[in-house]
């Protein structure tokens, strides 16, 4: 009896004890034509990084949050996948043809390659942006009917498929045809150069019109919720800061805090900080801080201290930091030393970039402005060593006036990388003492630029 009850009690252990819960999918394939090292995977709260052999092929196993929608980006290319719980995918592609060649086997293959087929559709229909969004209104509206009419007939043709992916895949299709309905306005008037064109009353539907964006997890289902989501929350919040962001303040981003979702509140804190955490703001610190405390994500608080770090020694006031050596055009080498006793206005630039050449005019009339003034204006060109003869010719050409220098070593010169220059055109303003009045400096074609120049110079107006 005794060993009877001994049996029944084990066999209740075994019997009563709970499955492990399965919380990773399987991912191998092989990839063609491409030198990417890894593939990354990720949505708004999840990054995975897959080593790719030198062969082509790669295999992970992937402990994912959850089942749901996710992006695949080998090297430039990139493309939705869906990733559950058990599945097992394989994954091959050419990556010189991608969207054309990609496809799914195994467990899970079904809704993926149905994703890259919707992907090939989309994408073949609007690859003439041009002509996609010159389109009519009536016209565009009965063409992007058609292609999410198109996109249902692939999804109900599934047999078998999840069903919580094909829920979600319906809601989707709605909102790639809102994203499409958003942007048709202002890339219209571009590409038909009308610009002050408006669509007409009743072409955004009301359910777009009024939609509000607290939805989290459509933000991580859909890239057309999360484009649409991102575009209307930077319009209401560049409505609240005007055209002059030299000032801003954490009280003028107050739009910021009252985003509902995390994930675009971390997106949008990453874009503004590119250019509100920076010198050119003189309440930097003060926003650094507000979007610190406002970001729920550690790689966007790393990120903004990184560049907090990097900025915070080139505000007003401060000693710049010195170019050394760098080869005059006029012959010989100068540095910033040199021209103590000066303010320096200093161009960095490259002959191969356009913004930058369509400032020349404007700079040459700054100069010709200023010339009797105690400033010396400095073009830095980042130009590569192999492309020093035709930095040659187009300050002769474009007959350049000022000083005209090249650096040491582009984009690797320690004065570019002191002054955390990551963009071109770039100007800065130094004072006679050699300290910084601006490390971004207004643009020559920028009326600011005047004045600040009038105002350090104590030239009456």
């Amino acid at each position: 009896m005794k060993n009877l009850i001994i049996a029944l009690i084990t066999l209740s252990i075994f019997a009563c004890k709970p499955e492990s819960k399965v919380d990773y999918a399987i991912i191998s394939g092989k990839i063609e034509n491409s030198k990417a090292k890894t593939a990354t995977l990720k949505n708004a709260d999840f990054k995975a990084e897959i080593a790719i052999n030198e062969d082509g092929t790669f295999a992970d196993t992937l402990r994912i949050p959850e089942n749901g929608f996710y992006t695949m980006s080998i090297g430039r290319e990139f493309t939705p996948i869906h990733i559950g719980f058990e599945d097992s995918l394989y994954v091959t592609l050419d990556a010189m043809k991608f969207d054309q060649t990609i496809t799914y086997t195994g467990q899970g293959a079904l809704k993926n390659n149905y994703l890259a087929s919707k992907t090939l559709h989309n994408g073949k229909i609007t690859s003439n942006a041009a002509e996609f969004y010159s389109l009519e209104e009536n016209a565009f509206k009965t063409k992007i009917s058609k292609i999410k009419t198109a996109n249902e007939t692939l999804l109900n043709g599934l047999t078998n498929a999840d069903e919580a992916f094909i829920s979600a895949e319906k809601q989707n299709l709605i909102y790639d045809k809102y994203l499409m309905t958003n942007n048709y306005s202002q890339r219209h008037g571009y590409y038909t150069k009308k610009e002050d064109f408006k669509v007409s009353e009743g072409f955004i539907p009301s359910e777009l019109k009024d939609m509000i964006f607290d939805d989290a997890k459509a933000y991580k289902s859909s890239s057309s919720y999360k484009d649409i989501a991102f575009d209307k929350a930077l319009i209401g919040i560049f409505d609240s800061l005007g055209d002059d962001i030299s000032s801003v303040t954490p009280k003028d981003l107050k739009d910021v805090s009252d985003i509902k979702i995390p994930a675009l509140k971390n997106d949008i804190i990453d874009y503004l900080s590119s250019f509100l955490v920076s010198p050119g703001n003189e309440n930097m610190e003060a926003v650094y801080n507000f979007f610190s405390e406002n970001s729920s994500s550690e790689d966007t608080k790393k990120k903004l201290t990184e560049t907090f770090e990097k900025n915070k020694n080139l505000v007003k006031g401060k000693p710049s930091p010195q170019f050394v050596n760098y080869e005059n055009h006029k012959g010989g080498d100068l540095s910033l030393a040199d021209l103590k006793g000066k303010y320096v206005y200093v161009d960095v630039w490259a002959t191969w970039c356009g913004p930058c050449i369509a400032e020349i005019p404007s700079l040459k009339e700054v100069e010709k402005q200023f010339h009797n003034e105690n400033i010396e204006f400095v073009s830095t060109s980042i130009d590569q060593a192999k492309d020093r003869d035709k930095w040659v010719s187009m300050v002769k050409d474009k007959d350049l006036g000022g000083s005209q220098l090249m650096a040491d070593n582009n984009w690797s010169s320690q004065f570019v990388k002191d002054y955390a220059i990551q963009g071109i055109p770039r100007f800065i303003l130094i004072d006679p003492n050699g300290n910084i009045v601006s490390a971004d400096a207004p643009r020559p074609s920028d009326p600011k630029l005047l004045e600040l120049l009038e105002k350090e110079l104590k030239i009456q107006p």
